[in-house]
């Protein structure tokens, strides 16, 4: 049962309403995590098509992280001294996280899909356990993010992880292994059941053998022996011949191309759009997409252009409907906010991700974080309350001047001049939350937040002008004290 169910019925025809603060906020948080407040006020009025064109351009353009010292080390290149060893490998992992991170931060909607794909093409760094084989997976990530899913699913098949994570590297002639012609068909093509058969798997298996010279030093990237590759005939999908890799990848797509399409356009919609993709009304969409992909040659940009330009995606049914990840609840925070921060706080959030079941390149199986629903329960939630409680302190007490300038930087000319705290404080809330809070009784408990502090001198003697936003000088404390309340609520868990 899903948690949200979809009742959205606008179609795929572009959408050409000049776009309003809670729309442009609803691109952002989906195209990546979030922006700041100048980012979404430049976006308002703006054409939707225009601004989805530059976004996907511009992710279409952005280079890859660079290739740290360490990309090509094996074994050889580290200590000898187990600890010594343990340590050099820690610490370029967490500098690779880092960097990974900042990317997450900054990069929108290129890394938002590299970091969709990661969960979807799943690896564990835990299993394969090697800093270099991390580097290529990511920058296959990254480089095939918006590009041709047939190549995507070519590369990434023959990147060292995913040929250790799931025993490709292991897959000999004379002893086929089946790991990853399964998790091919099942969870990265077609889905579980769809059209092929466990004859279709075994006989896959074969033709993907030989992948297996693993180098007399560990952590060596693993290429091709000639020697280890089943050369028999093989019947995959109802084709027969001498079948090895790049045959299997050009037989998935030529016999199954619109069950492929419809498939990925499913799992791109769910993330991007809705949760709840068996809605009737979402059918209609998918094989719209579907088809777009089919038709170039399943090339993704076209389909995430079409996606994001549509009435489909800015309606109002598709907004504040799916549950926001760790890593949206703290970097859409950090986004949002534009505080002041540092690679001590981004390496704590990452962290702090972790906690709560999101641990940056180490998905807990195969089949990846399963999302919505599954970050929240009673231990997350309030994991999700302390830890947005411990960051929220944590810049106030850097900075408590810099809560004051959220606030201005949201409400404008109405922050430095009314007099009236509540028309503050829901600017504000319909800032932060995607569609503002359930009733007129909920902002008055939000209202009272940020009046607490100032009520008695605000309202003493009648004289209601003695505080601004701009003027008053506890200010800072309020707007502090009303993230930390809208932290807590629902609406804050969704995007």
């Amino acid at each position: 049962m899903e948690y949200f169910i979809n009742c959205n019925t606008s179609t795929l025809a572009p959408y050409t309403v000049p776009l309003d603060q809670t729309r442009a906020l609803h691109l952002y948080r989906r195209l990546g995590f979030s922006a700041s407040v100048e980012t979404i006020q430049q976006a308002v009025g703006q054409n939707a098509g225009t601004l989805v064109d530059s976004l996907v351009d511009q992710a279409l353009n952005m280079p890859v992280l660079p290739a740290p010292v360490w990309a090509n080390w094996n074994n050889a290149n580290y200590p000898e001294d187990n600890d010594a060893r343990r340590q050099l490998r820690n610490e370029q992992r967490a500098q690779f996280r880092l960097d990974y991170a900042n990317g997450l931060l900054k990069n929108n909607l290129r890394d938002r899909l590299s970091f969709f794909w990661s969960n979807h093409f799943v690896t564990e760094v835990d299993v394969y356990n090697c800093n270099s084989f991390l580097y290529h997976y990511i920058n296959c990530l990254q480089r095939n993010a918006l590009g041709n899913f047939k190549t995507f699913v070519s590369e990434i098949g023959l990147t060292s992880a995913m040929l250790f994570y799931l025993d490709g590297a292991f897959n000999n002639g004379n002893n086929p292994n089946e790991n990853y012609a399964r998790e091919l068909y099942e969870l990265f093509t077609l889905g579980e059941g769809q059209g092929y058969t466990e004859e279709d798997i075994i006989e896959t298996a074969r033709a993907l053998t030989g992948y297996v010279e693993r180098g007399e030093e560990g952590c060596s990237q693993v290429t091709f022996r000639a020697d280890r590759h089943d050369a028999g005939t093989k019947t995959i999908l109802g084709q027969t011949g001498n079948w090895g890799y790049d045959d299997v990848i050009d037989i998935l797509f030529n016999e199954r191309a619109d069950q492929i399409a419809f498939f990925i356009s499913k799992k791109l919609y769910k993330f991007f759009v809705h949760p709840d993709a068996l809605a009737p009304e979402a059918e209609a969409i998918l094989n719209g997409m579907a088809a777009t992909m089919v038709s170039n040659n399943f090339e993704l940009a076209p389909v995430l252009r079409q996606l994001f330009k549509s009435q489909h995606f800015f309606d109002d049914e598709a907004i504040g409907v799916i549950i926001k990840s760790p890593f949206d609840l703290y970097f859409n925070t950090l986004n949002e906010t534009d505080f002041a921060y540092t690679d001590t706080n981004i390496s704590e959030v990452v962290n702090y991700s972790r906690l709560l079941s999101q641990e940056l390149f180490d998905p807990f199986d195969v089949a990846g974080w399963q999302r919505d629903r599954q970050w929240i329960n009673n231990n997350f939630i309030i994991g999700r309350w302390l830890t947005m409680e411990s960051i929220l302190e944590m810049f106030y007490q850097q900075d408590n001047e810099q809560f004051r300038r959220l606030g201005l930087s949201i409400t404008g000319n109405v922050g430095l001049t009314t007099y009236n705290p509540d028309v503050v404080a829901r600017l504000i809330i319909d800032f932060i939350l995607p569609k503002g809070l359930l009733d007129e009784g909920e902002y008055d408990k939000a209202f009272a937040i940020f009046r607490s502090d100032v009520e008695e001198v605000y309202f003493e003697g009648g004289n209601q002008e003695s505080w601004t936003l701009f003027g008053w000088p506890q200010a800072p404390f309020q707007v502090y004290l009303l993230l930390q309340y809208l932290a807590r609520q629902p609406e804050y868990q969704l995007k």
